[in-house]
């Protein structure tokens, strides 16, 4: 059982392989996608970048792989594949559970790379769609993750010190926010 000390005031969820079981959905959308352009998807890549929204993805994967995609028409065509498959998003049972026993007790939030679209849809097919104070996501405009910024947009949402928040993370990119952004983190790779 994960224990919350009593110095944390807010709890902050990543959505993607954190409260949802959605990476293996997103990496067969990249697979999908890559297919689409006649490339095979380096899928070890896509699991070191989980965190980051897409279109940052692929411009590092093209510097990486000396390619030239378009990352804005990549991302959207990755996107518009994913949307049917979010609506089978099972939730990482332990970590959903714990935002369920905490929402009325300390306020909580969602803080995803992710589009909005994707995670209200993969929050709706958790039952959690009402379930949060706040969504962060890459629609707000903010620097991504490993950048503190989203978290720290969380915590103003939120009305709580940074150092009082405690953020639930499966990527490295964002356990960085997280350290960036003075806060408390849990791996929840740890529980899954």
């Amino acid at each position: 059982m994960i224990e919350i000390s009593s110095d944390i005031k807010a709890l902050l969820f990543d959505c993607d392989g954190t409260l949802a079981d959605t990476m293996p959905i997103h990496l067969n959308a990249w697979d999908e996608s890559f297919k689409l352009v006649n490339r095979i998807c380096p899928i070890d890549f896509f699991d070191s970048m989980k965190g980051a929204p897409a279109e940052k993805i692929i411009k590092i994967y093209n510097e990486k792989f000396d390619d030239d995609l378009h990352p804005e028409k990549f991302a959207k065509s990755k996107d518009n594949l994913i949307i049917e498959k979010l609506k089978n998003a099972k939730p990482i049972k332990p970590v959903a559970d714990l935002a369920f026993q905490y929402k009325n007790i300390l306020p909580v939030a969602v803080v995803s790379g992710g589009l909005k679209r994707n995670v209200l849809l993969t929050l709706e097919a958790l039952g959690m769609e009402d379930h949060f104070d706040a969504i962060i996501t890459s629609d707000d405009g903010l620097a991504p993750k490993p950048n503190p910024d989203m978290f720290l947009e969380a915590a103003k949402r939120l009305n709580v010190s940074p150092e009082n928040c405690l953020v639930f993370e499966d990527a490295d990119l964002g356990i960085e926010a997280a350290v960036n952004a003075n806060m408390k983190f849990i791996d929840v790779r740890e529980f899954i």
